[in-house]
């Protein structure tokens, strides 16, 4: 099934067809209804909603991520809450519905381990909401992977480094779903993505690996971000440059250093931070942010009955963020393409050209100079 959405507010279309995942959208339309070619900033209602529907990680105790090199950026080991409820699930469902084309299940822990997995699933599909969401895998099994076959859009198994992880690949696939790789790239990890795409070194049969670059966010470290200036980053992205026998994806946070180092991706392809622009998070608490890595929730809003999604979406906090979009390294020729980065973490941005400091290079002579 397609449908599309008519954003009247900031005058574009949306199509997006729930079967292949396809997404698409014009540029601002003028006055009689055609193209300009400009890309519209943000959408009156979020077109994708990561929904935390775990509040605590039974694997947490565990320790998985920690054996993975992965620091849980929602602290799984240390913070627990409700999972979501089914009530609270159906409400932000319907909420939705024709207006927001995906879910992306998550919170802290697996999804596919939520108490009422399959009605969360039957509820998106019964809204026009698709459904998809990452898991480590250590708990999946068939008869969860034939639900994900059936309601699912995609999976994405989290790069774990264990028997586990091929294993639940495989069932995935045996399913008839849709499956990727989500690989965390930092300091730790950089040199095996650097080898495995050499050699292609990912299971056959998966649609795409992506690459979530590493924030120092929950139990995330900050020695563990990579830096703009380390020779690995360069050669990584000269890899994701070439072909490869599977796609080879990004999350947004990556797309500063795509713009830099990247010759032959197209830029139609790049999306740069929609956090309060076309994308938001809502936690098990319900308090929704611009992104699920506000973790302080500096610009969280909490919903409930006098605050629904539609008006956090417009409120102050959310407003604040996108301001750091809108304003961000104005100068610079590539700014449409990145807007500066991630506004929480400056950080992780894999970009040191002059503009983002404010600079040009008559500032830098004359500091020389002086």
């Amino acid at each position: 099934m397609r449908y599309v959405i008519e954003d009247r507010r900031y005058r574009f279309r949306s199509a997006f067809d729930m079967e292949t995942g396809a997404y698409v959208r014009t540029g601002i339309l003028d006055d009689e209804g055609h193209d300009t070619g400009v890309d519209p900033f943000m959408a009156s209602f979020p077109h994708l909603i990561d929904v935390g529907v775990m509040g605590s990680c039974a694997h947490g105790k565990t320790g998985l991520c920690v054996r993975a090199g992965i620091g849980c950026y929602q602290s799984g080991l240390t913070v627990e809450q409700p999972d979501m409820s089914v009530e609270d699930f159906r409400w932000i469902c319907e909420q939705c519905s024709r207006r927001c084309n995906q879910l992306a299940l998550g919170g802290r822990g697996d999804p596919d381990q939520h108490a009422h997995f399959e009605e969360l699933l039957r509820i998106s599909r019964e809204n026009l909401l698709v459904p998809n969401f990452t898991t480590s895998g250590y708990g999946l099994t068939p008869e969860l992977a034939a639900l994900c076959g059936r309601y699912c859009g995609a999976v994405a198994v989290s790069w774990y480094r264990s028997p586990y992880t091929l294993a639940a690949i495989q069932m995935l696939l045996g399913a008839g779903v849709r499956a990727n790789v989500h690989y965390v790239l930092g300091n730790n990890s950089i040199d095996e993505a650097l080898e495995r795409l050499e050699h292609d070194d990912f299971p056959e049969g998966i649609n795409a690996v992506i690459f979530l670059l590493h924030k120092p966010a929950g139990q995330g470290s900050a020695g563990n971000v990579l830096t703009v200036d380390d020779p690995r980053v360069a050669a990584f992205f000269a890899q994701v440059d070439r072909p490869h026998r599977f796609k080879v994806g990004m999350d947004s946070c990556c797309v500063p250093g795509a713009v830099n180092h990247c010759a032959n991706i197209a830029p139609e392809s790049l999306d740069t931070c929609e956090g309060g622009r076309f994308s938001c998070y809502v936690g098990p608490d319900l308090v929704m942010a611009p992104c699920s890595f506000d973790q302080r929730r500096r610009y969280g809003v909490q919903l409930g009955e006098d605050m629904d999604i539609a008006r956090a979406w417009n409120s102050e906090p959310f407003e604040a963020f996108r301001a750091h979009l809108r304003g961000a390294c104005p100068t610079c020729a590539q700014r449409d393409a990145c807007m500066g980065g991630c506004p929480l973490m400056p950080e992780v941005v894999l970009c040191d050209r002059l503009e983002r400091m404010g600079l040009t290079k008559k500032d830098v002579c004359y500091e020389r100079n002086v």
